[in-house]
């Protein structure tokens, strides 16, 4: 026996019919502003590529190579075609998973930049760590006690941190710690003698070598990022304790405050939630761009310390002019990137019911 829809069941069909409309709206927007996002990304590694004063037909066979070899090797390349058509087969083999090979190691680009990746990724996740759980509260401490010595503090990291050269600090940390103090160990990611003892699961050294229990090797990787990290923790703990001192001191001053100040809430109730409570959203997108700044900007720390991370290798291709490996680490880097900022803009709707 069939029942009549009541004007109630109709209004709420139509309800979750405009909401479904509006989601799959949303989604396609979403996946479209990806798609444009990610094409020009493309379109700026192809440009890059195609206009740098370097020939990758030489590059491969070397100045002294007969006219014949040099014009089947531009065949072979590709190169003889249009732009057009040149950049469709780029970005057709980047979907594909081809980067190209390297001159330097002569590997896929791809299979290197899953080699040298993860360890820019520990770093720069440890570096992160560092700096929000440091910054994070110098920050709100620093307007909560506005102009007095804790608030100066917070000014002089963050005039450091934002003057200092990064590669001067490292440089300074390795000649105090390292060479006078031996508190850490040198560059690079591990001892020699620890190589190959810890089967590779998740790229991190610390998680691999903990979850295999051989703590000799994590102790060891440990020594070895203590310095690289806290240099990278010290400049995002500068970032951050700015930022959110920047926006604490906005919300201090907002009606609110006074209002719950003045209905006698404990002043750490009044600071942690409800100041903070507001400015947790934005923060949140700050914290997620100082990541992937980390990610993109550690290439002089790497250097520095010489750390086998993706910020080591794009400078190695650059130096040995291996155009694939460059435009590869570019186009991972601007991924990764696009990546975090369509996270933060997730969470940032989330956690933030105005934003949806």
């Amino acid at each position: 026996m069939s029942t009549t829809p009541t004007p109630i069941d109709r209004i709420r069909a139509a309800s979750a019919h405009r909401a479904s409309v509006r989601w799959t709206l949303r989604v396609l927007r979403w996946v479209f502003t990806l798609a444009i996002t990610f094409t020009g990304l493309l379109a700026v590694t192809f440009v890059i590529g195609r206009k740098v004063p370097i020939d990758p037909v030489l590059a491969i066979l070397g100045d002294r190579a007969s006219a014949s070899a040099y014009a089947a090797a531009r065949i072979q390349l590709g190169l003889d075609k249009p732009l057009a058509e040149q950049f469709y087969l780029y970005v057709s083999a980047v979907l594909h998973g081809d980067l190209g090979v390297s001159l330097l190691t002569a590997n896929p680009v791809i299979d290197d930049i899953r080699r040298v990746f993860p360890a820019t990724l520990e770093l720069a996740t440890l570096s992160t760590i560092i700096g929000v759980l440091i910054g994070v509260p110098l920050g709100v401490v620093a307007a909560t006690r506005h102009n007095r010595w804790i608030d100066h503090v917070a000014r002089f990291v963050g005039l450091i941190g934002s003057s200092v050269p990064v590669f001067w600090l490292g440089l300074m940390g390795l000649l105090l710690f390292y060479a006078k103090l031996h508190w850490v160990s040198g560059p690079g990611r591990l001892d020699p003698v620890f190589d190959g003892m810890v089967d590779t699961h998740t790229g991190s050294l610390l998680i691999d070598s903990l979850l295999a229990g051989e703590w000799d090797v994590f102790f060891n990787a440990l020594s070895h990022i203590a310095l690289p990290a806290a240099i990278l923790g010290y400049y995002s703990v500068a970032y951050l304790s700015r930022m959110t001192r920047s926006f604490m001191l906005e919300q201090l001053n907002q009606e609110y405050i006074t209002t719950a100040r003045a209905k006698g809430l404990p002043e750490r109730r009044v600071v942690w939630v409800h100041a903070f409570g507001n400015i947790a959203v934005p923060l949140l997108t700050v914290i997620a761009l100082s990541y992937s700044f980390l990610l993109e900007g550690s290439v002089l720390t790497e250097i520095v310390f010489a750390w086998p991370g993706i910020g080591s290798y794009l400078t190695g291709a650059l130096l040995n002019a291996d155009m694939n490996a460059v435009l590869g680490s570019t186009l991972v880097i601007g991924i990764t990137f696009i990546a975090l900022n369509l996270l933060t803009d997730a969470l940032y709707r989330v956690f933030d019911p105005r934003a949806r």
